[in-house]
């Protein structure tokens, strides 16, 4: 017998070699059936693998991130079999669930796919997750994997055998099918009920456009039909509030073929826009004891090195810059903190001036290919709103805990209140990703799970995503579409302190190692503003809008007295304008409503007879005839309401 212990504390014991799925069919029926996946001492595992020791067990059902993966993997696993049905001769290469949903990249050969085969693959899958097939994972050596692929003439699956370094490679079996697979599926197919294939897009082999290029299908599955039609609605609804499209509409932000790719031009209106977000962290860090700094746009090739940055990254940077009068190279600055390193290394500091906070809103530039650059999410040159601490020891947990409230304070404000807390470790089985001892890292480690902890937030741990310098707590937030977002990051480092020699006079006057803080609540401001577009529909809060009233004249005769208004407005520091054209006033409403301005007051007759305006909000609200005075504190307590302070 062996016990097995409840996420609750419960145990219970069970003959050796019992199943997740066993143990959950012996608890209820109804539990059993809903079983996506499980895991067991902290490893997911599959839903049919045999329990042989004590240990601590989970259940992952549909509403959980991991029952979700497991779903989703599976369904590509189904997707990749009817793709070899259809297209024999295709060679299937790697199809792994994403956010929302699978992808499977193919090489399809001479054979193509459009969205027109989408309704007959679905309709296929479907069909073929009705017969219920079980998924098996099964063990093979390695030669017998690589035989079995050569024989398929599939040099992808064959090429990532050869990088694998276990000798046991898994494939999983469901029906006839088999796939190259480390596990983490879903029971059977028969919990597949809905199944939706959204687009399809080239992507290279490998990330690496010198490879060749293959067909990427993107789908999602459901365990019901109704919760597939609740999401093509929230799919139209993201249609509608693409930061691209209302972007464009609203006049924030446009790109240029002949400025570059992935460099945007911010437009007036965008450019006020970034310019309040900025002054809003600024009041907020100098409030906390940040100093602002600056830094130029590109370093000497030897302060990335000294970094590490260039070593780990050097592929992703743009092209070094050859000085033309020496043999000094540039680089265009990729991130910020190796500055901020040189800005504290340019003073001798005492542990009374500890920390140091350095803020600032710099530009930098990463090489993206082409094919994944995406509106202001995926760009290559972002400024990021980075700050690094320099603090000792002692100081570490409480620096990390300020932060931490520093990047609630903005989410909260921005109405971003729905997140999840991810806490980044490394992958202990492959060391070779990081840099730094064992002991810098486990003391970084064990700073965020304290602070973090001490703030009561409830987290995850990731291992394996941690930054190559050091462990790091990410904020994912949900958006108004229910869409996860990595927003706002912390992290540890010891690593930059030691590289760039970094030091402070301790208390006995000795040379002491500052532990260094990154920090970045927005992430980037480019990737922020279009998360914060598409969550509000661009309909911003007041205080941040840079239009907050709209005065509509009704006809030639009363602009005269909307230009007082309008007057009257600016010199309370309202950010107001006035349409006056001779349109008609049902299409100054709806052009108003189109460009989300969150209130209009009409002026006619009426109006001027009472020295007022009418005021109406965005949708159609009506809220009355106001005076000048009440409309000027109607519109300040709404912008303060929008504000937290």
């Amino acid at each position: 017998m062996l016990k097995v212990t409840f996420p609750d504390g419960a145990q219970k014991e069970y003959d050796k070699g019992i199943t997740p799925l066993e143990i959950a069919q012996s608890i209820s029926h109804s539990l059993a059936k809903r079983l996506l996946s499980a895991s067991f001492n902290n490893k997911q595992i599959e839903s049919s693998t045999k329990i042989l020791e004590n240990g601590n067990i989970e259940f992952y059902f549909w509403d959980d991130i991991k029952g979700k993966n497991a779903f989703w993997h599976s369904s590509a696993h189904l997707f990749a079999q009817i793709i070899l049905e259809l297209y024999p001769k295709s060679k299937l290469t790697i199809g792994p669930p994403i956010d929302n949903g699978f992808y499977y990249d193919v090489d399809l050969g001479d054979k193509i796919i459009s969205e027109n085969d989408f309704e007959k693959i679905e309709k296929m899958m479907i069909d073929e997750a009705r017969k219920d097939h079980k998924f098996i994972l099964r063990e093979s050596s390695k030669k017998d994997a690589l035989d079995f692929y050569k024989k398929n003439g599939n040099q992808y699956k064959t090429e990532l055998i050869n990088d694998l370094n276990d000798e046991k490679i898994t494939f999983c079996d469901h029906a006839n099918f088999s796939d190259l697979c480390k596990g983490g599926h879903i029971p059977s197919t028969g919990h597949i009920k809905a199944v939706k294939l959204l687009n399809v897009a080239g992507a290279y082999w490998r990330g690496d456009e010198k490879n060749k290029q293959l067909t990427r299908v993107y789908g999602i599955s459901f365990p019901k039909q109704k919760l597939l039609s609740e999401y093509l609605e929230l799919i139209q609804e993201a249609k509608k509030r693409d930061h691209r499209v209302l972007g464009k509409k609203l006049k924030l932000f446009t790109f240029s073929n002949q400025v570059g790719l992935g460099l945007p031009l911010w437009l007036p209106k965008g450019a006020e826009l970034r310019e309040r977000l900025e002054n809003f962290l600024k009041k907020a860090q100098k409030k906390a004891g940040y100093e602002m700094v600056v830094s130029p746009h590109i370093g000497n090739k030897k302060l990335y090195e000294t970094s590490g940055h260039f070593q780990k990254y050097g592929e992703s940077s743009f092209m070094p810059i050859k000085s033309p009068s020496s043999d000094e190279e540039f680089l265009l600055k990729p991130m910020n903190c190796p500055h901020h390193c040189e800005i504290y290394k340019s003073e001798q500091w005492s542990y009374r001036d500890l920390p140091k906070r350095y803020a600032e809103f710099g530009t930098v530039y990463r090489y993206e290919q082409s094919g994944e650059l995406h509106g202001l999410t995926r760009v290559r040159g972002f400024t990021q709103d980075d700050a690094h601490i320099f603090c000792s020891q002692d100081q570490l947990v409480d620096e990390f805990e300020k932060v931490i409230d520093l990047v609630l304070y903005v989410f909260n404000t921005l109405g971003f209140d729905d997140y999840e807390v991810q806490i980044s470790l490394k992958d202990k089985k492959d060391n070779d990703k990081y840099i730094g001892t064992e002991e810098m890292w486990n003391r970084a480690e064990n700073a965020i799970i304290k602070a973090t902890t001490s703030k009561k937030l409830k987290y995850t741990i990731e291992y394996g995503e941690a930054a190559f310098y050091g462990p790091k707590l990410d904020f994912m937030v949900k958006d108004a579409l229910n869409r996860k977002w990595q927003l706002g990051t912390i992290q540890v480092d010891y690593n930059l302190p030691e590289r760039f020699d970094l030091t402070f006079k301790n208390s006995q006057n000795k040379d002491e190692r500052p532990v260094m803080i990154h920090r970045a609540p927005f992430g980037s401001l480019e990737r922020f503003v279009a998360i914060l577009i598409e969550h509000t529909a661009g309909i911003f809060p007041l205080w941040l809008t840079s239009n907050q009233i709209k005065l509509i004249s009704v006809g030639e005769k009363h602009e005269k007295f909307a230009e007082k208004v309008l007057n009257d407005l600016e010199k309370a520091e309202i950010r107001a304008s006035l349409d006056s054209r001779n349109e008609t006033v049902g299409k100054k409403i709806r052009e108003s409503e189109q460009n989300k301005v969150p209130f209009m007051g009409i002026i006619g007759d009426k109006e001027i007879n009472n020295n007022s305006v009418s005021v109406r909000g965005n949708g159609g609200e009506e809220m009355g005839e106001m005076n000048i005075d009440e409309l000027i504190n109607f519109i300040k307590k709404e912008e303060e309401n929008s504000l937290i302070n």
